[in-house]
């Protein structure tokens, strides 16, 4: 059963283990992370550049970075984490048969670390310099030296 504390102090009332309260914190800290995160995102990619200019080689050089890599992995390892935080809180709040509930949790955290592998994986490993043109790959070459 999920927490329904808006304090602190009720919420380890509340809750049963200290896991479930740290649970509670992480919701509260993520979702405060993730506001600042996409806030940044939407700035730097609709305010900063034109979003009309936003083709396949401003997201290639941009993701060419280390830094905004690292920035995208952490939004993505955020929102997924906080995401499935919260379908946990709705599965225990809505599933009442124990072993419906138990394999759609199975379910649904199998999908996501395959969809956190499979991300984690296009955007760590893959090589985004490749499909720059050769002026923007100059571009790029200056820029990491």
């Amino acid at each position: 059963m999920a927490i329904r504390a808006r304090r602190y102090s009720q919420a380890k009332a509340q809750a049963g283990t200290n896991l479930e309260l740290a649970w509670w914190v992480f919701m509260r800290v993520s979702g405060l992370v993730l506001v600042f995160l996409v806030l940044g995102h939407l700035y730097m990619s609709n305010i900063l550049i034109n979003a009309g200019d936003v083709d396949y080689n401003y997201i290639a050089r941009r993701l060419s970075n280390t830094t905004w890599k690292i920035y995208d992995w952490v939004m993505l390892s955020l929102s997924l984490l906080h995401g499935m935080n919260g379908l946990r809180y709705v599965l225990d709040d809505w599933v009442r048969d124990a072993s419906a509930r138990f394999w759609t949790k199975m379910v649904t955290y199998s999908l996501a670390v395959l969809v956190f592998f499979v991300g984690s994986m296009s955007l760590l490993n893959h090589d985004f310099s490749k499909g720059l043109g050769e002026s923007t790959q100059l571009e790029h070459g200056e820029g990491t030296r």
